[in-house]
């Protein structure tokens, strides 16, 4: 785990592997970013144009090392780049700083400290930097030899400029370390092989956790689940060998006005079911219970926190697979809501357990609920790989977690819940089929959720379909592989909550 401290030293002064310094475009010119002072100095002034030699161009992403000159303790100067200057008076954007920071912790991997001499004009801009700088350090490691020269991920970030008696300063470092550590956590989770992360040992996972934090976890096993009758967990989980769970995991504050439920989407493994993925498709499908890792996390890093709301988090842990005993296409399901569901397409599995921890939190009548999930390739066709979509039954609350994600740096879109496409749902034999139009697939998966979601209550649906796991090459301070996608949204949406903005 990497390690963060606020530094009252000089970047001349520091000792360290590697000084990091931010450096930008001004017209046609590269300009050294605030904070990087006497790293200039050191170059005579002329780090800028010793840059430009190097063919460094100031653009977001960039990353360009050289060996520092006497005057500095650290041997190497990193400097990374910032895109645009901002006008003058205005500060760099905290999106742009957290990219910078993931940027170079990536470059340095390896390294056992790093000073980070980037611009921190206020206590957002110390938050950005060094959230940026632990996300970017991320590595899942845990399969892999650990020989003695195995290179880890930078072991320090020390921020260089922030103030540690600053009452603010300190509380973004403290904040942005533990939303940080919860981000690593779901990453853990997403990338752990499905051979090891089953819905038993996922639920484990959280019991685990809610002992550490103080949380309430409660299981419920196959058993509890048939007798529940929750007919989609079961129904999901009927093909596999590993049977399904669905968890509550609960942080509640004395003080707490408002309730937050989050419902997450755990498909431990997709195989698709009998609907069975063609090769291609189902290679990465242990990223499919993203959602109820981004929930677990949530839920954890609010307790962490401190936060004065109560947050409930409902896992709906199965794995899906094909065999004598799985759902067919054609099968109904009875949910817990008393409700039929025709299962055309087991490869829509999602929406049958969500539907079921739908129900059931709505039970306990929260002032909101927002589900997560891995839901529809649709969605990734309509949005891309990197933006998250956001549907919800209430235009304000849609709204708000739109302006919340663009706050905290993670792209998302509003979409709309057309009601003339619930008609495809319809079904001859059941309440509500799984499957309805195949244009618009994403928007249909979100109606049929809303059938489950109880009277007067507030909610939402994230897609996250396209940004929960990342394929390329890494950037910024995204890995390859699981990201930990709208956990920064979901706990600044319990913080609104906290602040009796829900």
């Amino acid at each position: 785990m990497t390690a963060l401290t606020l530094s009252t030293a000089g970047a001349a002064t520091l000792r360290a592997d590697a000084l990091v310094v931010g450096v930008a475009k001004s017209g046609k010119e590269l300009i050294v970013a605030p904070g990087a002072e006497a790293v200039d100095k050191a170059f005579d002034g002329r780090l800028a144009a010793v840059l430009e030699t190097l063919g460094a161009s100031g653009a977001e992403g960039e990353a360009t090392k050289l060996p520092a000159p006497a005057g500095l303790k650290a041997p190497v100067v990193l400097a990374v780049g910032l895109g645009g200057a901002p006008e003058d008076g205005e500060a760099f954007g905290t999106e742009t700083l957290r990219r910078a920071a993931g940027t170079a912790a990536r470059v340095l991997f390896g390294s056992k400290k790093a000073a980070f001499a980037l611009p921190v004009a206020d206590a957002d801009a110390v938050s950005a930097v060094a959230e940026g700088a632990l996300l970017g350090a991320y590595a899942f490691t845990a399969y892999q030899e650990a020989g003695k020269d195995a290179k880890k991920p930078l072991a320090e970030v020390a921020l260089l400029g922030a103030k540690p008696r600053d009452k603010a300063h300190k509380a973004a470092a403290e904040r942005a370390q533990a939303v940080a550590e919860e981000i690593n956590r779901a990453r853990d989770l997403i990338n752990t092989p499905p051979n090891d992360l089953t819905p038993a040992t996922f639920a484990a996972a959280v019991q685990t956790a809610g002992k550490e934090h103080g949380l309430k976890v409660q299981v419920l096993d196959e058993k509890a689940l048939a007798k529940g009758g929750y007919g989609g967990i079961l129904g999901v989980g009927a093909g596999s060998e590993n049977p399904p769970r669905l968890v509550r995991v609960a942080y509640t504050h004395p003080k707490a006005e408002k309730t937050l439920a989050l419902v997450g989407k755990g498909i431990t493994y997709d195989s698709g079911g009998i609907s069975l993925k063609p090769a291609g498709h189902n290679e990465t499908m242990k990223c499919d219970m993203s959602g109820a890792a981004a929930v677990f996390s949530t839920v954890v890093a609010a307790a962490r926190l401190g936060l004065e709301a109560n947050v409930t988090g409902w896992l709906a842990l199965a794995e899906n697979m094909p065999s004598g005993s799985a759902t067919r296409p054609g099968d109904v399901l009875r949910m817990y809501s008393g409700k039929t569901v025709e299962v055309l397409n087991t490869d829509a599995e999602g929406r049958l357990v969500l539907a079921d921890a739908l129900t059931r939190a709505s039970e306990e009548n929260p002032d909101a609920i927002v589900d997560v999930a891995t839901l529809t390739g649709a969605m990734m066709l309509a949005l891309g790989s990197r933006t998250f979509g956001i549907m919800a039954n209430d235009d304000e609350f849609r709204s708000t977690i739109h302006e919340i994600a663009e706050e905290v740096g993670e792209a998302s879109w509003p979409m709309p819940l057309p009601a003339d496409l619930r008609k495809g749902m319809d079904s001859p034999t059941a309440d509500i089929a799984n499957m309805g139009e195949r244009m618009g697939g994403g928007l249909v998966a979100g109606l049929f959720l809303q059938e489950f979601v109880g009277e007067g209550i507030t909610w939402a649906h994230l897609d996250i379909a396209g940004p929960a796991f990342h394929e390329g090459a890494p950037y910024g301070y995204t890995p390859k592989g699981g990201t930990g996608s709208s956990v920064r949204t979901l706990v600044r949406l319990a913080e609104r909550a906290a602040e009796g903005e829900l």
